[in-house]
């Protein structure tokens, strides 16, 4: 087991973060180290009703150690109480200053990769004028990088949105050669630093019904993406596509790349979501530190009753371990 731990953020409070946190450590004490930031009073309340130990400790280089005895927790307070399933904006500027710390820690060394819980985008927003669609744009600003690259994996399915966190009316405008084009590249770079994968096999969908199907069905695929990914592959790259959407994330059709980009959010996250919807995993792709999250929301409706499903969240913790590992960092 590697020693330098990924440095896990609690997220939205009333939220289910830190309750599938505890079941995280459960299932990966003895896999990978981790570390929790989080209000301990809240933390050891939670523990209490689970029957979870909980660890305090002051650094980093404390988890691995303390994985053996409960869940590593780094004291992070938070100035409003927390009820289970109501957010409180009071708590809105903590919670972003969690996430900041994580990053730190992954900057400075001291964590080998970050593993954020879901937040609630409104309570940051009217509690710490929070500025960003979602954490995959903080963070990139936190790096100083201005396109960042979301995704989406699970066992069966790998999926890249090209245009993210807007709306569909704004998709064709938005996608842009340039956008693609970094989109792709970084892609390409993330899937053989990052995963391993020496070359390889993307597959590009079109933006339009059956790719377009030769201009009856609109232009793009045409004066956009053919001529993009015709240049890519005289690069180097392999590039499947522009294919149509609808027959491109069955069975046989996915054994035949390693990860598919998409045009839009709902074009990549519907498949995934449909074929494996507990164990997808977001990574932002793109940063100079390694990034991993749950694909799922805060769960409001069930955070406190102790039945939320932890297996995004310790797919993710896997993913960022194998992930920074791969790039040397564990």
């Amino acid at each position: 087991m590697s020693t330098k731990p990924v440095a896990l953020t609690l997220g939205e409070p009333a939220g289910i973060g830190g309750e599938i946190a505890l079941k995280a450590w459960r299932e990966l004490r003895g896999e990978l180290p981790f570390f929790l930031l989080a209000d301990i009073a809240h933390m050891e309340t939670l523990a209490l009703r689970s029957k979870t130990p909980v660890v305090p400790i002051k650094s980093p280089q404390e988890a691995a150690a303390a994985m053996a005895t409960g869940l590593p927790v780094i004291d992070h307070p938070l100035p409003a109480p927390v009820v289970a399933g109501q957010p409180d904006a009071r708590n809105a500027p903590e919670v972003v200053n969690m996430i900041s710390r994580a990053v730190a820690f992954a900057q400075n060394g001291g964590a080998c990769a970050v593993t954020t819980n879901p937040i609630h985008k409104k309570a940051l927003q009217d509690g710490a004028g929070f500025a960003f669609p979602g954490h995959t744009e903080f963070l990139a600003s936190l790096a100083d990088v201005k396109r960042p690259v979301m995704m989406l994996s699970a066992p069966e399915l790998r999926v890249v949105p090209v245009t993210i966190h807007i709306s569909i009316a704004d998709v064709p405008a938005a996608l842009t050669t340039e956008l693609l084009d970094e989109t792709l590249r970084v892609t390409h770079a993330s899937m053989i630093n990052d995963l391993g994968i020496a070359n390889p096999r993307i597959a590009v969908a079109g933006l339009n019904p059956h790719a377009g199907e030769g201009g009856a069905m609109g232009q793009e695929e045409i004066t956009l993406i053919t001529p993009l990914l015709d240049r890519l592959r005289a690069e180097g790259m392999t590039l499947l596509g522009p294919l149509p959407a609808d027959t491109m994330f069955h069975a046989s059709a996915r054994a035949a790349y390693d990860i598919a980009v998409c045009m839009y959010h709902d074009q990549a996250l519907i498949p995934i979501k449909t074929l494996n919807f507990s164990a997808g995993v977001n990574t932002t792709l793109g940063l100079p530190f390694v990034r991993t999250s749950p694909d799922h929301g805060t769960a409001f409706d069930i955070a406190g009753k102790g039945i939320a499903d932890a297996t995004s969240l310790i797919e993710a913790l896997r993913t960022a371990a194998t992930m920074a590992r791969q790039r040397g960092l564990a």
